[in-house]
């Protein structure tokens, strides 16, 4: 029987599918990092639901006094009414639309930043590394949540300003685990016959370097989803973040504080939600982790 031979790009086709299936393979060992991905499957479906089954205007934001303060479990009520008589289950679960974006898009804005500090600083080293570690170190030195504060304060309230000012404030850790990625990588054989074959700097950076350096990026960025979250809820709890009455879960608690005496619902639901979410990525984070780096293979 001939046996059959593969191309170049069959080969290369085969051997990524083989490397992602032992990814999968190695993640599922891990239970807790399959909780962790259950839930936010889960999350993200009934985010996407909820566009379709619930009317914003009529769930979310009109008034009805007479339903106020309604006891969570009561009859088409699950979780209770707020102080205007809004339903409570309706607005954490349109909320984990405002939650979930904030999270992914900001940490999208510093993957993109991080990234390419990053790669030209463990690619080039010498004074440029120095200058964009220096300029990282100074932010690093100051507290996520000040840094927030300040953005917001200099730049306004709003959802975008919000997730700009959030992706700013992780940006110089993505740079610093990219470039901590990159060091191993860039004198590598290959990246040298890379460059004897004529390819230019940023071909070599993007093509070569950047595939082989994504394994702890992509664990950071997980787990970057989650403190993003965290940030935005603080900044809304502050009253910086998202404007009332969005249904973010960092605003719901910062709106029930004032009645948690006599209805701590109000503030014990959004607070589970925010647990679970921050809960979920960073178990999908550790499971990512332990999948991806080899070292730590059992």
């Amino acid at each position: 029987m001939e046996e059959r031979k593969y191309d170049a790009a069959e080969l290369k086709q085969y051997k990524k599918r083989s490397r992602m299936a032992e990814i999968w393979r190695n993640y599922k060992k891990n239970p807790s990092a399959m909780v962790g991905l259950f839930i936010v499957i889960l999350l993200i479906i009934v985010t996407l639901v909820a566009q379709i089954v619930y009317d914003y205007d009529a769930d979310i934001v009109t008034q009805a006094i007479r339903d106020r303060f309604i006891k969570p479990g009561s009859a088409g009520h699950l979780f209770g009414t707020d102080q205007y008589g809004r339903d409570e289950f309706t607005r954490i679960v349109y909320g984990a639309k405002y939650s979930l974006s904030i999270g992914f898009i900001s940490i999208s804005i510093s993957c993109v930043l991080g990234i390419f500090l990053g790669l030209v600083a463990g690619y080039y080293g010498g004074l440029i590394e120095n200058l964009i570690l220096r300029f990282c170190e100074i932010f690093v030195g100051i507290p996520s949540l000040l840094m927030g504060v300040a953005l917001m304060s200099a730049f306004g309230q709003g959802l975008g300003v919000l997730m700009l000012a959030i992706g700013i404030v992780y940006t110089p850790l993505f740079a610093r685990t990219t470039r901590a990625a990159v060091l191993p990588v860039r004198d590598a054989e290959y990246i040298e016959a890379a460059k004897i074959a004529g390819l230019g700097d940023f071909a070599i950076m993007f093509k070569h370097v950047l595939p082989n350096s994504l394994a702890p990026i992509i664990v950071r960025a997980t787990m970057g989803i989650a403190s993003g979250i965290l940030t935005a809820s603080s900044l809304s709890f502050l009253g910086i973040g998202v404007p009332i009455p969005t249904p973010e879960w960092g605003a719901m608690l910062s709106e029930g504080r004032e009645y948690i005496r006599d209805y701590g619902y109000l503030t014990l639901f959004p607070g589970l939600a925010i647990m679970v979410t921050i809960l979920s990525f960073n178990l999908m984070g550790d499971g990512l982790r332990d999948a991806l780096d080899p070292k730590l293979k059992k």
